[in-house]
């Protein structure tokens, strides 16, 4: 808990009590790991994005940027990753990590972890990510801030972790300062994917063997069944036109929709109106929906709390049309 409710309550009613843990020595706990989510052959953005973060944050704690990269004749990644700087990269290959599933990509990186002892360990926020990370970080007995909208370092090296909290009413900060690695998911276009020198030097790639039982695995995919939407991709469009509320009615979304027509954009929508039935869920942007970065974002009737405004904070233009 952040605490932040006991702080904040005027009548003083809440009282957290807290365990007096040690700090521990975690002096051989070193690196910031990024997990390099790959999916039929691509690395999915929000790793890259990851990279850029992790690292500045490697550069304020003086320590190696690494990626873990875990699948099946995926080696041909490497290339892709070494614009980012990165010191160095484990490489786990097997045929059992082809596809993603819980059991095995989990004792993986927990078998990694346990060997080499990262610091940091930041995940995307995407359906595997949400899988696997609360999964190893309960392996491990460590804690994790998920949906992060900001990392940094504090004066003493923790990591300072900052999501929403009480329903997107507050920003709270969250340090783990008690265990290792200190773990962190983040969504897609949360950071912005950095620009680095296409001269980078090669990272140093350390092969490790896949650490598998195969009678813990118990799931196996039979078959992926993809959607089928006529309705853009909020998170890869480049122009999105949002209602809100101010709307007054569903009968008055046509406005909306015809703008984003004349624009060639995607229609999102606040989470009121999709709480509401106006729009379908996967059109909801905002902490509880779609985090999306477009090159202009098209505000109608939306009041800008600040549960839609950490989906769509990093885009490069916005404009608010509230009449």
């Amino acid at each position: 808990m952040c605490g932040v409710c006991q702080e904040l309550c005027p009548t003083g009613a809440i009282i957290i009590k807290r365990e007096r843990l040690s700090n521990g020595d975690y002096s051989n706990y070193r690196g910031i790991w990024v997990f390099i989510e790959q999916y039929k052959g691509r690395i999915k953005p929000v790793s890259l994005e990851l990279l850029g973060k992790a690292k500045d944050l490697a550069y304020k704690l003086n320590q190696e940027l690494v990626a873990v990269l875990v699948g099946d004749k995926v080696s041909h990644l490497i290339k892709d990753l070494t614009p980012y700087e990165i010191h160095k990269i484990y490489l786990v290959e097997n045929e059992v990590l082809k596809r993603y599933t819980t059991d095995a990509y989990t004792q993986t990186l927990v078998s990694l972890i346990s060997q080499y002892k990262p610091n940091i360990l930041l995940i995307g926020a995407t359906n595997t990510g949400r899988d696997l990370a609360p999964r190893v970080a309960a392996r491990l007995r460590v804690g994790l801030t998920a949906d992060c909208t900001d990392l940094d370092i504090t004066e003493e090296g923790y990591l300072l972790q900052t999501r929403p909290a009480f329903g997107g009413n507050i920003m709270a900060q969250i340090l783990c300062k008690y265990t290792r690695p200190q773990m962190a998911t983040v969504r897609t276009n949360v950071f912005k994917k950095f620009q680095f020198s296409s001269n980078s030097s090669s990272p140093e790639v350390v092969e490790v063997e896949a650490k598998l039982n195969p009678l813990s695995i118990r799931t196996k995919i039979l078959k992926i069944v993809k959607e089928v939407s006529e309705v853009a991709n909020l998170e890869e469009a480049d122009i999105i036109v949002s209602a809100g509320r101010g709307l007054s009615s569903p009968a008055n979304l046509y406005l909306v929709k015809d703008l984003a027509k004349i624009l060639q954009a995607a229609v999102g929508g606040s989470r009121a109106i999709i709480d509401a039935g106006w729009l379908p869920h996967h059109q909801q942007v905002g902490q509880s929906g779609k985090t999306v970065a477009p090159e202009l974002y098209i505000a109608c009737g939306i009041s800008g709390a600040i549960q839609h405004l950490v989906g769509m904070q990093t885009s490069k233009r916005i404009i608010a049309i509230n009449k």
